[in-house]
């Protein structure tokens, strides 16, 4: 498996002022090129692909690291484990597929606009947010 490129994550860490050793800048550079939002055990699969060195224990604290100084997101998607992701540029909420897993990021106008607009009903404005769809394809079948 190639070595990614330096990654946005690395550059957050050294903006942090964060000492980045090897087993760091892999694990950053792993997550920053991750289509999806792996949990610790997969993240250290990848990252064992690079580096069989590291061990889960680093990718775990770096991780904790990463969470705790704001350059990545943590998500629990009911599934029990937690899942990353970098700490996205613009907005996005998530739908998640309960009968394979997959997560999938979209942006909807209207329901920015429809929150902000029933944070404003009830009297407040809204600050922040997160929004997470879960649904079962239209063509699944009922479980008997």
């Amino acid at each position: 498996m190639p070595v990614p490129k330096p990654s946005d994550i690395e550059a957050q860490c050294a903006a942090k002022g964060m000492r980045m050793t090897e087993q760091r800048r892999t694990i950053a550079r792993v997550l920053a090129g991750s289509e999806d939002h792996p949990d610790v055990e997969e993240l250290y699969r990848r990252c064992a692909a690079v580096d069989p060195h590291i061990s889960i224990s680093t990718v775990y604290r770096t991780v904790k690291l990463f969470e705790d100084s704001g350059i990545i997101e943590r998500h629990d998607f009911r599934d029990g484990r937690a899942r990353y992701e970098q700490m996205p540029d613009t907005h996005h909420d998530h739908l998640i597929n309960l009968r394979s897993g997959e997560v999938i990021e979209f942006q909807s106008e209207e329901i920015e606009r429809l929150q902000a607009e029933i944070a404003r009903r009830l009297g407040y404005k809204l600050v922040d947010h997160r929004l997470e769809l879960y649904a079962v394809p239209l063509d699944d079948k009922p479980r008997r």
